[in-house]
């Protein structure tokens, strides 16, 4: 798993099979959940179609407002998260970002 980004108490994640994906999406994982749809994962987001910016909930069992505040963090970061995916994918080591 490529974290790619903390927001309070969510990790952004990528996988490595997302590689073969035809959009790029994120995994919302709760730290510390054991019941959610995928593992610890609580929502799944696609941020781009046909390689533009296109943030779109798959999935969630987040909240209103906790999805609210991870599609707001996704748009105002989505350059960022968007090339650290690549990076991921790439093999690249990455930091994880803080987000506040």
């Amino acid at each position: 798993m490529g974290k790619l980004a903390l927001i309070l108490c969510f990790i952004l994640s990528v996988f490595p099979a997302d590689a073969n994906e035809n959009r790029k999406h994120i995994h919302v994982v709760r730290k510390g959940s054991k019941k959610s749809h995928r593992g610890n994962t609580v929502a799944k987001i696609w941020i781009e179609k046909n390689g533009l910016k296109n943030i779109e909930v798959a999935w969630s069992e987040l909240s209103a407002g906790e999805e609210a505040m991870i599609v707001q963090a996704i748009d105002k970061y989505w350059n960022d998260l968007n090339s650290r995916i690549d990076k991921v994918f790439a093999g690249k080591k990455i930091r994880i970002m803080k987000i506040k």
